[in-house]
C-alpha cells in the first residue's frame, strides 16, 4: 500500500486552510496591493517543485505554489467581502 496520495491529499487540504487566514489577514493589513507577493512566492515555489528530486516533497510545495497564485484571486475577493460588510475593514489603513 502506498500512502503518498493520502499525504499529498492532507497536505492539500492543510494549506489551502492555512492560506484562508492569511489572505483574509493578508487584505487587513495591506489592502490588495499585496497580492505581487503572493504572484513571486507562487513562481518561486511551482519553479522550485521542478527541481525536487522527493516526489511527495515536490507535489505539496508546487501544490503551496499553486495555492500561492489562487490566493491573488482570493486577495482581490476578500476585498469584496469587506466592502458588503462580510468581513471587517482596517480603519488604520483608510
Amino acid at each position: 500500500m502506498s500512502f503518498q496520495g493520502m499525504i499529498i491529499g492532507a497536505m492539500a487540504f492543510i494549506i489551502i486552510g492555512v492560506f484562508h487566514p492569511i489572505v483574509i489577514k493578508g487584505e487587513y493589513y495591506f489592502g490588495k496591493r499585496i497580492w505581487p507577493l503572493f504572484l513571486v512566492a507562487g513562481i518561486v515555489l511551482i519553479g522550485a517543485s521542478l527541481f525536487i528530486a522527493n516526489n511527495m516533497l515536490s507535489a505539496i510545495v508546487s501544490v503551496t505554489g499553486f495555492s500561492c497564485l489562487w490566493s491573488i484571486h482570493e486577495i482581490f475577493e476578500q476585498e469584496k467581502r469587506v466592502k458588503k460588510g462580510w468581513f471587517p475593514g482596517n480603519p488604520n489603513r483608510r
